[in-house]
């Protein structure tokens, strides 16, 4: 086929375009430039979209043998990405900016893109597997696994992607890129947030919203115990700087129970409170077979890198309900619901949703 590499500059997606291309594939290499100032999207490891990505996704292809091009959506990543980002905790929700990037970019725009030129699919480094039978599958390497982040993908584009990685481990990918001379096989993740350098979301979206003083609110005494400069700064279980001016009665910490923006109030309470048993989402993509009409068995995964959750799961027109056989805590809402079937060959996705309660 012929297909294009998404390159980020990192080792995954170098080694991912190499193994493209040792599979007959008649391969181009592209890297997104996603950053309005490249200079700002990094600060050692953190983060990606720098100059020296751009540089080391050029010598990955220089080395591959493999075209390459610099393709500019830093506009569009600005507007569906990051945008979204600060409206979504304005409105009291949590995003996950990575899988919001992997259903409006690259897999939207740049497959698009790709397929209005030619291309009959992407390549890309996600550690997840799509088997002959079309169903996404978490990676070998569950540590690495990004099966959650890529689960919003609809059968369509599943259809047009392609993910080499999937039954190898990190340590293998970079011995592999190691053994092609990669000058990145040892280069360090990027970690947190693209877009946000240093890692201080707090400050982040302080400086796009405001200062937006308000009360924290006991859920138990509906007394005011503390004060903030902005709702937008908490998320579901979060502990650690609520800077409340009194201690709970019973001397417990207590955590964000919910995040109400319309009165500008952060509630808190025990950490029992926490826990969720239901949770309602919206705007279902169900890719793992066909759309069920009755209840299914599955395991769910609220969050990533969270914990898996026995549950039953229905769908109701745009709605999905799924029922936990075991509490958890801290679910938030504007994170996803996954749904997996587990199977012998690796846990296959079956679908997933965006929290609402």
């Amino acid at each position: 086929m012929r297909v294009l590499a998404a390159m980020s500059g990192g080792v995954d997606s170098a080694v991912a375009a190499a193994r493209a291309v040792a599979a007959g594939h008649e391969v181009t290499g592209v890297h997104l430039a996603l950053a309005r100032n490249p200079q700002t999207y990094r600060t050692g490891a953190r983060g990606c979209c720098t100059l020296e990505d751009s540089r080391d996704a050029r010598r990955a292809a220089d080395v591959i043998g493999i075209p390459f091009y610099v393709w500019d959506m830093a506009d569009r990543f600005h507007e569906d990405v990051v945008d979204d980002f600060v409206a979504e905790y304005a409105a009291g929700r949590t995003p996950n900016p990575c899988l919001r990037c992997n259903e409006k970019i690259k897999f939207a725009a740049v497959l698009d893109r790709a397929v209005a030129l030619g291309f009959d699919a992407v390549v890309t480094g996600h550690h997840a597997r799509l088997g002959a039978d079309g169903l996404l599958r978490r990676s070998v390497d569950l540590a690495k696994d990004q099966s959650y982040v890529l689960a919003v993908l609809t059968r369509e584009q599943l259809d047009r992607s392609i993910f080499p990685l999937g039954d190898s481990t990190k340590a293998q990918v970079r011995a592999e890129a190691a053994e092609r001379g990669l000058a990145v096989a040892d280069k360090p993740d990027s970690h947190d947030i693209c877009f946000i350098a240093d890692g201080d979301t707090r400050g982040f979206l302080a400086g796009r919203l405001g200062e937006a003083p308000g009360d924290v609110v006991d859920a138990s005494t509906g007394a005011v115990v503390g004060s903030h400069s902005g709702a937008y700064a908490y998320t579901v279980g979060q502990r650690r700087g609520l800077h409340l001016d009194r201690p709970a009665p019973d001397g417990r910490p207590r955590y964000v129970l919910s995040i109400t923006p319309k009165t500008n109030t952060v509630t808190v309470g025990p950490a029992e409170a926490l826990e969720v048993s239901d949770v309602h989402a919206l705007r279902p993509v169900w890719t793992g077979g066909a759309r069920p009409d009755a209840p299914v068995e599955c395991e769910v995964q609220l969050r990533a890198h969270g914990d898996v959750v026995p549950a039953t799961v229905a769908l109701d027109g745009d709605r999905l309900h799924a029922e936990l056989r075991r509490p958890v805590r801290g679910v938030a809402a504007g994170q996803a619901v996954v749904a997996y079937r587990p199977d012998p060959a690796g846990d296959v996705v079956l679908g997933s949703a965006t929290i609402t309660g």
